[in-house]
């Protein structure tokens, strides 16, 4: 007889609306124009998601100078520079953005206050996709990018009383608090975001995870090395109650010999990762112990993002 284990499952867990639509973008355009439709960096952070399209006839490239001209092109979920649009209508080439919206809405806001003659500051991780592509909505030099608490003494800014702040979306909610407090205590005058700029599914994921985190031996998180929003929630479980938080891309490279002592396992998943890596682990789990799951439910997420009208309308 195998010994019980409880899986807290987190909930809301796994996919988000931008996800989702980036994902269907690049199937839909593969029924509508056929293989291949090329896809300038990975659609989403998730091996499993960018190996399934290129399965389906998906070809994955870093650089737009690597794809011909006259194929259908899309854009990563998280968004690109000014001049990858403008490189790619220079070239004539048929494109599809499929930066999630609420991307696109940080894009926004800091282009309305570098029109409004104010400097921007954006709080996010150096080198990440989305960060490029914030940054390459303005021109080179414009903005001034703080990764932490401890960047905020040392930036440097043209007029400190004509600042705004803009953030990437995936980014720990509680380190992104403190960093906004320490820019605040310094430029007081600073101009925060009308709304949130760290998205509804960031957010959620790390409630949830706070939620289980406290009453769990060990949390494992499903997702991406690569993915910002996954490595936030093992960061988020450590520092609330679960320091044996891990990162796991598939069930596979579970050390299932580490849980002997766990009774009490929290799972949840970045919004990268697909569901059937979630059941995936769990059906690892509950071939080697008598498994109760208890899901823990914070909030239900309805939110969903159209496709471009592009598709639609001739794929209907």
């Amino acid at each position: 007889m195998s010994r019980p284990l409880t899986i807290l499952l987190a909930s809301p867990r796994g996919f988000c609306a931008g996800v989702d639509r980036a994902i269907q973008i690049v199937e839909v355009a593969l029924e509508k124009y056929g293989a291949p439709v090329y896809v300038r960096h990975e659609i989403v952070h998730n091996r499993f998601v960018v190996e399934g399209l290129e399965a389906k006839g998906a070809v994955f490239v870093d650089e737009l100078d690597e794809i011909p001209d006259d194929v259908p092109v899309v854009f990563s979920a998280h968004g690109v520079p000014k001049a990858v649009p403008a490189e790619a209508e220079r070239r004539r080439m048929f494109y599809l953005d499929a930066t999630c919206p609420l991307v696109s809405k940080v894009h926004i806001e800091a282009e309305r206050h570098h029109e409004q003659g104010r400097q921007v500051i954006l709080i996010g991780h150096a080198g990440h996709p989305e960060v490029v592509g914030t940054m390459g909505q303005l021109p080179e030099g414009s903005v001034v990018l703080v990764e932490s608490v401890g960047d905020v003494p040392r930036i440097e800014v043209a007029d400190p009383d004509n600042l705004a702040f803009v953030t990437q979306t995936t980014l720990s909610v509680d380190d992104t608090a403190a960093i906004v407090a320490a820019l605040q205590a310094r430029f007081p005058a600073i101009e925060k975001p009308r709304k949130e700029d760290i998205c509804y599914a960031t957010t959620n994921r790390q409630q949830a995870v706070k939620a289980i985190a406290p009453r769990a031996d060990m949390v494992l998180v499903v997702g991406a090395p690569n993915s910002s929003n996954s490595m936030r929630l093992v960061e988020v479980a450590r520092t609330h109650g679960c320091e044996r938080a891990m990162l796991v891309q598939r069930a596979a490279d579970i050390d299932w010999g580490a849980l002997d002592d766990v009774r009490t396992l929290g799972v949840t998943a970045g919004a990268s990762a697909p569901d059937v890596l979630i059941q995936e682990v769990i059906q690892g789990a509950r071939d080697r112990f008598d498994v109760t799951i208890e899901e823990v439910t914070l909030t239900r997420e309805d939110v969903v993002f159209k496709l471009p009208r592009v598709l639609t309308t001739a794929a209907e």
